[in-house]
């Protein structure tokens, strides 16, 4: 690949940053200095070095942000701000975006990533990749809401969900808080799902992706790379309803 894509993806600028950065000198390709961006260069056996230290090659970035209300799950929009408006420079660089959505007054766990694979698997209705949410709710949880779930409810368009596993976590005539996990992502399916037993969600939180568990520790609008550990957690099955 070309040694300015090379920089560029490893956190060093934008191209046009990258080329100044050649040019001022302080790039070794295998201990020669290299200024031309075009020069090729290959992961897999060079070494390319910037102001003594090593440029290592990665092609894809995994991100864990525990998205903050008031922001969308976009690239790009010309009236919010968006999740990536909140990362650094050196990780837009590589050209990340949600996989998923979640709500402009959801906030929770939110996935960013460039790597498409890992996206259509988590997103494909045939994975049918469980995601667990933390909802308050107006009022109180009706005793048959649980079986209502696992059966599936009718949306207000007709559509007939699949199964969900309920938690009731407090349940009071005034707020009750509940965690609901679901494996299809309709449009506002969770809140769509309580209106359909007559409750509204006044808040939702996403706390689970597969097996992998927000980080409570991140604060809202913040974001850490993905261990392997927990990257491995996404591709891993589990049945929400053993």
């Amino acid at each position: 690949m070309r040694i300015d894509k090379w920089l560029s993806n490893t956190g060093y600028g934008s191209r046009k940053e990258v080329k100044q950065l050649l040019k001022s000198g302080a790039v070794t390709l295998n201990g020669e200095v290299v200024k031309d961006a075009k020069t090729q260069a290959d992961p897999e056996h060079d070494n390319v070095m910037v102001h003594g230290e090593e440029a290592v090659y990665k092609e894809f970035i995994y991100l864990m942000m525990n998205k903050p209300q008031g922001v969308i799950s976009a690239t790009e929009d010309s009236r919010h701000e968006t999740v990536i408006d909140l990362l650094y420079m050196e990780d837009q660089n590589f050209e990340p975006f949600p996989v998923g959505r979640l709500d402009i007054d959801t906030e929770g766990l939110l996935i960013l990533t460039n790597d498409g694979q890992l996206s259509h698997s988590l997103l494909s209705p045939k994975k049918h990749v469980p995601k667990t949410y933390y909802a308050k709710i107006n009022g109180s949880i009706p005793e048959d809401a649980f079986e209502d779930f696992k059966e599936g409810v009718i949306l207000d368009d007709g559509y007939k969900t699949k199964p969900a596993f309920l938690k009731i976590l407090t349940n009071d005539d005034k707020e009750s808080e509940i965690e609901l996990t679901i494996t299809e992502g309709k449009f506002h399916q969770v809140k769509r799902m309580f209106e359909a037993i007559d409750r509204k969600v006044i808040f939702l939180k996403r706390i689970q992706m597969g097996q992998l568990k927000l980080d409570e520790s991140l604060e809202l609008g913040m974001y850490r790379e993905l261990a392997e550990e927990e990257l491995s957690l996404l591709s891993l099955k589990e049945d929400v309803f053993e």
